[in-house]
């Protein structure tokens, strides 16, 4: 009768412990390095498809090169932003009934996809680090970035301007951050350091213009009703 009274008290005091146990090791563990970045307008508004990049201040190799689609889609590119390693492949698939004629003149990549529907041409090689602008020679209010990285993690922000980084390493990491509204050169970013465990908070103060909504030209309409 007593081992039956004194089972219960026994068992709590070895959940209590096995407990204990589990939060010292979270606690004290040299391997949890959770950070979060935080991205928003001076005026305090979340950036969503901000650009971060990593550079580890440790023996870590950077990203394979990768391969990636863009795609057409209601004559808008899908995703806005896409960040690549350097050395990948991204192909244009376009899934509209109209064609598209995409095409960029930046330094990091230059390429001219010519008119073309549901034959997606061969993928394109962004052999260099920089912000490659999309355009469409037929419809001009499409626009997208292809960011392409050298460095050790590179990622983008989620609709409220965050972005957790689970498996920081240890110590002190150079950070950039990028906003397709940061500059209209797009070629600017915001520099800093972040450290695990931190929560960093990144204003950006917004100097492009947002792009064109101009309604088309009868030619230009003409054309896109032709194709």
């Amino acid at each position: 009768m007593l081992k039956k009274q004194c089972r219960p008290y026994f068992d709590y005091q070895a959940k209590r412990a096995a407990l204990t146990f589990a939060l010292l090791l979270t606690l004290f563990s040299p391997m949890i390095h959770a950070a979060q970045v935080m991205v928003s307008s001076i005026e305090g508004q979340p950036l969503e498809n901000a650009v971060v990049e990593i550079y580890y201040d440790t023996a870590v190799p950077t990203n394979q090169p990768q391969e990636q689609n863009v795609y057409q889609r209601d004559a808008a590119f899908y995703p806005k932003v896409l960040t690549v390693p350097t050395g990948s492949y991204v192909a244009f698939p376009n899934q509209d009934t109209t064609r598209h004629h995409v095409y960029s003149f930046s330094p990091a990549k230059t390429f001219d996809l010519n008119l073309y529907l549901k034959e997606t041409p061969p993928p394109i090689h962004f052999d260099q680090p920089g912000i490659v602008v999309l355009g469409c020679n037929i419809h001009d209010h499409m626009q997208a970035f292809i960011v392409v990285s050298d460095a050790h993690y590179t990622a983008t922000t989620k609709a409220d301007g965050t972005l957790n980084l689970a498996n920081l390493p240890p110590g002190q990491h150079r950070i950039r951050v990028w906003h397709p509204r940061l500059d209209d050169s797009q070629q600017v970013w915001w520099e800093g350091s972040i450290s695990g465990a931190a929560q960093l908070d990144v204003r950006l103060e917004l100097n492009a213009l947002p792009p064109s909504t101009q309604p088309l030209s009868p030619l230009q309409q003409r054309f896109r009703d032709a194709t």
